[in-house]
């Protein structure tokens, strides 16, 4: 009876009865190489539940009203939707870095409120009150990240300080400047009629879609551009996943995240321009809580509350289902009181299709 031959002590490789050494054996595929079905790609967007979410409100809503889905009642539902998408694509961004900014709400009363004094109180020109306006909202969006990253304190508790202190600078300063907590008249102020055209205004006659639509649309694609096609873009999804890793391999944390938080507060900001220029005034309570409808928006659109994960396109996704709820209850005659149980539901629900869609595409390989 023949032998199998026996490796060597040398090491030589054992060959069989034929003289002939056996094939290596073949390496595990690395899982990175794997081939992903295209339906896995479109399953792994953030924003694909808010997608479908979306689809599902407006044709709800469009059974109890037809007029929800014509362009009469299209434009009353994005009129709401552009002034929560607006921020909510700067607090999405936010979030994939990783942070919040509870001071986003009353950011935009404070930016019409301090835009409105210097043009009514001060007789400033309208377009020079903006500019300086901008500059206040991005430097506190400045302190607020500067803040956070040297004091290691959650942005969590650092921008509820700078909400609170801002609501009591809105309440307090309007007050005692104008004896009321109100401004008024903005709209008789030098160079009013242009910036309200540019951030005020509307479109479509005799539709009269809201020009922050525009606005809106413009914001969610820079945001997108952003996130998909930059160094940058990279850099938030870096530093929202794992901060200390993106600093060992040279991405500048401390800026990135400093930068989101401004960012933030002038969306804020330019959304309460856009907001006192179209009603020609404003209140000190302006704001105060819609911090909450932006980061529902954007945990809707798919963000994770952990970082590192989500999208422009589903912020804004996630806005247009807030928007649709708002003004859908009033259109199927409800009483508006349930918006807000309505919204509740939509984001338990929302989030628990996401991470559903999210588990099961992770889990599909081919």
């Amino acid at each position: 009876m023949d032998k199998q031959p026996m490796a060597s002590s040398g090491g030589a490789p054992a060959t069989t009865s034929t003289g002939v050494a056996p094939p290596p054996p073949t390496p595990a595929g690395d899982e990175r190489l794997a081939q992903i079905s295209p339906m896995a790609r479109i399953l792994r967007r953030p924003e694909i539940g808010a997608l479908l979410a979306a689809i599902v409100v407006a044709i709800f809503f469009w059974t109890q009203n037809s007029l929800f889905l014509k362009l009469d009642g299209i434009a009353n539902w994005t009129d709401v939707a552009s002034t929560i998408g607006i921020p909510a694509v700067a607090v999405a961004l936010l979030m994939i870095g990783g942070e919040f900014d509870l001071s986003a709400g009353v950011m935009t009363g404070s930016a019409g409120l301090m835009m409105g004094i210097l043009a009514t109180e001060v007789g400033m020109n309208i377009w020079l009150a903006i500019v300086l306006t901008m500059i206040a909202a991005g430097a506190v969006g400045f302190l607020n990240g500067y803040m956070v990253m040297k004091t290691k304190l959650p942005s969590f508790i650092v921008t509820l300080g700078t909400f609170f202190i801002l609501q009591g600078v809105n309440l307090g300063v309007t007050k005692a400047i104008t004896n009321q907590v109100s401004v008024s008249n903005i709209d008789l102020a030098s160079g009013y009629s242009s910036a309200q055209k540019i951030f005020g205004g509307n479109f479509w006659s005799p539709h009269d879609f809201q020009i922050t639509v525009l606005w809106w649309i413009a914001v969610t694609a820079i945001g997108t551009w952003v996130l998909a096609r930059t160094r940058v873009g990279n850099w938030i999804f870096g530093v929202g996943g794992d901060a200390n890793a993106a600093r060992n391999v040279g991405v500048p944390v401390m800026q990135v995240k400093i930068g989101l938080f401004m960012t933030t507060s002038l969306v804020a900001a330019l959304t309460g321009i856009m907001i006192a220029l179209r009603l020609a005034s404003t209140q000190a309570g302006q704001g105060v809580g819609d911090e909450f409808q932006y980061i529902i928006a954007a945990v809707v659109g798919g963000c994770l509350l952990t970082g590192g994960y989500g999208s422009a396109v589903g912020a804004s996704l996630g806005a247009t289902i807030i928007g649709m709820a708002f003004i859908g209850i009033q259109f199927s005659g409800w009483n508006t009181d349930w918006r807000f149980l309505f919204l509740g539901v939509i984001l338990l629900v929302a989030v628990l299709v996401n991470n559903y869609i999210r588990k099961r595409a992770e889990g599909a390989r081919r």
